[in-house]
């Protein structure tokens, strides 16, 4: 019999811890340990009841969740997923959070209200079961804990690639990233060359302001210009575009020759918004195949249909390992599909970037 994933709810509204206990109960594979309505009472409870996973509140009295995180990953480290409100300071938070150890987040809205709830049901329980389920996230942990990973050993990044990218003369990157993202283009933007002499295309699926957030982050990070892409900005090499949360991003040619960003509500069927099929298919109308297509950790699929749009046009495709991912869900789709040309950790990415370009 499957052991069932212990959970721990840490928010300083009722509502939501019983909202919340309650989506995860659902799941016959999910049990709630225990509640707390802060921080200081949720640190206890996690290092009493050992859970599996929990979820954090970000604003709450006493002690708010990031002092509560840092004192959980430093003294009971656990896989952590945090509550955050659609707001700039829930956004800049929750990046910080996610720095701090947090594997991801789900966003709600301040108005608390039940159908908002009942919307990020199955997002939620998908993520809890992926998190505690992943061998990369429990190497960390035990490597926090200062324990022998065991079983996990094999879940340290290695680099697992028969050949290099070949120097087509790529006129531009796109990259597709989802779940585990954030913390991961830290780790690989900073180290892109900062005489960069291209555009920078990327989708991290993230709610509005999120992405403003981390665009500013990864600004102050790197050499390179990052920013959230804006509506008829003229494309600039050397600049990294983050499309903003709640929108396409897209790219044309004007009537001068030269190339601009379009942030579009259309097409409206897309699982997600960003997309990364949306964006890179549109990459490729202006670059063609002198596109770089990258696809790293993530939920889902999306970004296989622009990949193989890539490898039709003669292009080249660089997907984030299996042992590096959060999630290895998107960079899985591809590899599947016989559409990577080099598969590399997470480590070595920018490092083959910066080799090929």
């Amino acid at each position: 019999m499957i052991e069932k994933i212990k959970a721990v709810v840490i928010d300083d509204s009722a509502f939501m811890r019983k909202s919340l206990s309650i989506i995860l109960k659902s799941d016959p594979d999910i049990e709630v340990v225990g509640t707390a309505k802060d921080g200081v009472e949720g640190v206890e409870l996690v290092k009493k009841v050992k859970p599996d996973i929990v979820t954090l509140d970000i604003e709450m009295p006493r002690m708010n969740g990031l002092d509560a995180l840092k004192i959980i990953m430093k003294d009971a480290p656990t896989s952590v997923i945090m509550v955050s409100s659609l707001t700039t300071d829930g956004a800049e938070a929750t990046i910080k959070a996610l720095e701090i150890g947090a594997v991801d987040f789900i966003p709600k809205e301040m108005s608390f209200v039940s159908v908002n709830i009942i919307n990020i049901k199955e997002d939620l329980i998908r993520k809890v079961k992926t998190i505690v389920r992943n061998k990369f996230i429990k190497n960390r942990l035990h490597k926090l804990k200062g324990s022998d990973p065991g079983i996990e050993r094999e879940a340290i990044p290695r680099f697992r690639t028969s050949k290099e990218l070949p120097r087509l003369g790529y006129k531009a990157v796109a990259l597709g990233i989802s779940t585990g993202g954030p913390l991961s283009l830290q780790k690989l933007i900073p180290h892109i060359n900062g005489k960069m002499n291209i555009p920078f295309f990327i989708v991290q699926h993230m709610p509005p302001k999120f992405t403003k957030s981390l665009a500013d982050r990864l600004n102050n990070m790197c050499p390179l210009n990052v920013k959230e892409a804006e509506n008829r900005e003229e494309v600039k090499n050397g600049t990294v575009y983050i499309a903003p949360g709640g929108f396409h991003m897209k790219t044309y040619k004007g009537s001068n020759g030269k190339i601009y960003i379009e942030i579009a509500e259309m097409p409206s069927d897309t699982l997600h918004k960003p997309s990364v099929d949306v964006m890179m298919q549109s990459v490729l109308q202006v670059y063609s195949k002198y596109t770089l297509g990258v696809i790293m950790t993530g939920m889902g699929k999306d970004g296989l249909e622009g990949i193989k749009e890539l490898k039709r046009l003669g292009g080249y495709c660089l997907a984030q390992d299996e042992d590096s991912c959060v999630v290895y869900g998107m960079p899985k789709a591809v590899v599947d599909a016989g559409y990577a040309d080099v598969i590399a950790p997470l480590e070595k990415i920018s490092e083959i970037i910066n080799k090929a370009v």
